[in-house]
């Protein structure tokens, strides 16, 4: 969602005057009630929520509290928890939110020191779990980069949507290094390399060999292996089976002609066809890629 200029004024003035009171929280080692309210004034001034309306602190779910529900026209937006400012914020930290989050309905979740803004989807599975969709440094932020900007502006009073947030969501899965790396070994993106290398060089390899190359000496063993990398490897698959479902109605559709047109192209010739505009789209995929990478 584009952020409009009123919005993103407000952000880089406040969080300019924010940043030097983190330096002053963090030099005095601020205790976490200090920084709760620090937190708070930090969502009114640069957010834009009224403090007094739209702000509720300490709700109590099984014996323990989560420190602040945001919310508007009496929906709650999302919940924030709160540590120290000094505090390095660690997964735990997260969970009874996340837990009184799921109980009420609510996407998302924001766990903060102040200085570190992580912004997390909850995800409503059997255990509840979640996703990290954002991390800011609000004391190093750039106050006028697009990073401060579309942090806070997708969290402000006037531009917050669930629908916004799951975009800014889905482009993080996407691109994100484990995508980008499970993107990297599908069969489609290993053909249109090969291709690539033929086209080149005239050397000959096949999709298998560009595989164990990528798996054994290009890509970081991190990038493959572990919960993160299984969850982007899924969820590629997941968009590959849409779009092949979608091109398949597509394909469908074009089969489905009027008796009296001209005949179609044999199965042999559409098939080459697509499978040359494929290669073609993916060649451009890997083209885009490498450009990326130079730049």
């Amino acid at each position: 969602m584009r952020i409009s200029a009123k919005i993103a004024t407000r952000i880089t003035t406040q969080l300019k005057a924010y940043q030097a009171i983190l330096a002053q929280a963090m030099k005095k080692d601020s205790s976490e009630g200090d920084t709760v309210v620090i937190v708070t004034d930090m969502i009114a001034d640069i957010l834009g929520y009224d403090k007094y309306q739209n702000l509720s602190s300490e709700h109590a779910i099984r014996g323990s509290y989560v420190d602040l529900m945001v919310s508007a026209d009496n929906k709650p937006r999302f919940l924030v928890e709160i540590k120290a400012v000094g505090t390095e914020l660690k997964d735990n930290f997260i969970k009874q939110a996340v837990d009184y989050a799921a109980n009420k309905g609510v996407d998302w979740v924001v766990l903060t020191n102040g200085i570190l803004w992580r912004i997390y989807k909850v995800v409503f599975a059997k255990p509840i779990d979640r996703v990290l969709v954002y991390e800011l440094n609000a004391l190093e932020a750039n106050c006028k980069g697009p990073e401060a900007i579309e942090c806070f502006g997708n969290l402000s009073f006037e531009a917050f949507s669930n629908n916004t947030l799951s975009d800014l969501f889905h482009e993080k899965q996407i691109t994100s290094k484990f995508a980008i790396a499970a993107l990297l070994i599908n069969d489609s993106m290993l053909d249109a390399l090969r291709l690539q290398i033929k086209r080149l060089s005239e050397v000959k390899v096949t999709v298998e060999d560009l595989r164990s190359l990528l798996l054994d000496e290009v890509i970081k063993r991190e990038l493959i292996d572990g919960e993160e990398a299984k969850s982007a490897l899924a969820h590629v698959k997941k968009l590959q089976r849409r779009m092949n479902a979608k091109r398949n109605d597509s394909d469908s559709d074009e089969e489905t002609t009027d008796p009296s047109s001209p005949p179609s192209q044999t199965p042999e010739v559409n098939a080459e066809n697509r499978s040359a505009s494929l290669s073609a789209g993916a060649s451009a995929t890997v083209d885009a890629i490498v450009t990326s990478l130079k730049s």
